[in-house]
């Protein structure tokens, strides 16, 4: 059961598997650039080396890297989408040489252009980016929150979005989303549900990994809110039950906040008590 968190890449991305390391994490997850620009720096081979050469010598593993923000697969207008398009492939390139196997994906808005063009833009978009870089990590398609426009909030969403290709497509599970998109992850029914979903849907052997996420929004709300684990609306008892079904055999990263109430490590340590519960 793999578990760690997303860690920063300032100062390179070999400082990430230093970051890693002293945080105890098993796995981790990064960005290979910054998420917040379009352009990306040149990944010195270096820097390359010296991040396969530590992931490797600490054993982490598997390593997931993310998708910038700005990018916007589901949307029609240019040239924001001949721009997210690029960044993908980029970041097929990118994650490629650094021998890091899963790209997690945010799928974006169909900007009130409708689920049905945000499903084909968004399919349109993988198989350019596919097409590019034909020896690419596995694309894992995240669930959103469900804010306005948004596409993929839904299990059902993901599976139909596979579907349209032939790519081999994985996914991930955020615990966050999915609770704010109505799958109530804190009672021991609505987990039971939701893992029925899960494996009706989309495929136990398809969920690569699972961001482990409390959620500061109620059931329902459609807020994309991070909270630490066991003090927002799913809680220590849901985690808990979460942990010790199925999903609790996945890689677990946790995007959780650093802040003046909790850090990485104290909530790696909360889930790795509930772990312990699976012994």
């Amino acid at each position: 059961m793999p578990l760690g968190c997303h860690v920063s890449i300032k100062g390179g991305l070999n400082r990430a598997v230093e970051r890693a390391v002293q945080l105890g994490c098993d796995t981790f997850q990064v960005f290979t650039r910054s998420p917040r620009m379009w352009k990306a720096r040149p990944l010195p081979p270096s820097e390359v080396e010296a991040f396969k050469a530590g992931v490797k010598r600490h054993q982490l593993a598997p390593v997931f890297s993310h998708m910038p923000y700005l990018p916007n697969l589901a949307t029609t207008e240019e040239p924001i989408y001949s721009k997210s398009v690029e960044a993908l492939t980029e970041e097929l390139r990118r994650s490629r040489s650094l021998g890091i196997p899963y790209v997690v994906v945010h799928l974006g808005s169909h900007k009130g252009k409708g689920l049905q063009t945000g499903h084909t833009q968004v399919v349109k978009a993988l198989e350019k980016a596919t097409e590019a870089v034909p020896k690419h990590p596995k694309i894992l398609l995240e669930n959103t929150s469900g804010k306005p426009n948004d596409v993929g909030s839904t299990l059902q969403e993901l599976a139909q979005i596979a579907d349209a290709t032939p790519l081999q497509l994985g996914f991930c599970l955020d615990t966050c989303h999915a609770y704010a998109r109505g799958y109530d992850l804190a009672s021991p029914q609505g987990l039971r549900d939701t893992l029925e979903a899960l494996e009706s849907h989309l495929g136990w052997e398809n969920l690569e990994l699972v961001h482990l996420n409390d959620s500061l929004g109620e059931l329902g709300s459609r807020l994309d809110r991070h909270t630490h684990i066991g003090l927002g609306r799913i809680g220590l008892e849901g985690f808990k039950n979460l942990l010790l079904s199925p999903l609790g055999e996945k890689p677990l990263i946790l995007e959780t906040p650093v802040d003046q109430v909790r850090g990485d490590r104290w909530n790696l340590e909360v889930v790795r008590g509930l772990l312990r519960n699976r012994e």
